[in-house]
């Protein structure tokens, strides 16, 4: 096993179980072009070894993210993972979006985040509202819009769990019983 984090490891002789991801770009003004964010986690997702299903931009409204969402989640998508929006500023809806689709809600997600961005961006890291939580099954995960953001929440926290081989414990495992009633 490698160390991956504090309290984890990834078991490098399994084989991964790739996830079929989705990401979203939440913002009024990128496009395909300029979504270096977008672009980050399209990346990172493919080199993990995860199935990059779908990918889009769309505009901070919170009809237009959430028609989004959903229509991920009715097409299969395993996990979503946004960037942009969760800001404190007018525009920034994405939790005013989101957090009302969830069946349930990460709260340690936010915790984590918090706890790695502040190690690259201090206090500056008040100005997130990162949320996670499923939506019928399927793990929604929303980031900054950043680069740097991106990097740590991918890298540091949501790789980690939407990879089948990590240990203790992963997301990964947990999909088939998300529905049990």
């Amino acid at each position: 096993m490698n160390a991956l984090s504090p309290g984890g490891k990834i078991d490098t002789s399994r084989q991964i179980k790739p996830v079929k991801i989705a990401v979203l770009t939440i913002s009024d003004t990128r496009d395909a072009e300029s979504d270096t964010s977008g672009n980050v986690l399209a990346d990172r997702v493919t080199n993990a070894g995860h199935d990059l299903v779908a990918r889009a931009i769309v505009r901070d409204d919170v009809e237009q993210i959430r028609k989004q969402v959903l229509a991920w989640v009715a097409d299969g998508a395993e996990a979503i993972v946004t960037t942009g929006g969760t800001g404190i500023t007018g525009r920034d809806v994405t939790p005013e979006a989101i957090r009302p689709l969830f069946d349930k809600e990460i709260d340690g997600f936010a915790v984590v985040f918090h706890l790695v961005s502040y190690q690259t961006v201090g206090l500056s890291t008040l100005q997130s509202r990162a949320l996670a939580g499923l939506v019928k099954g399927c793990f929604v995960f929303c980031l900054p819009g950043s680069n740097g953001a991106v990097k740590d929440g991918w890298d540091k926290v949501i790789s980690a769990q939407l990879d089948s081989r990590h240990g203790p414990c992963n997301m990964v495992e947990l999909m088939p019983r998300l529905m049990e009633t």
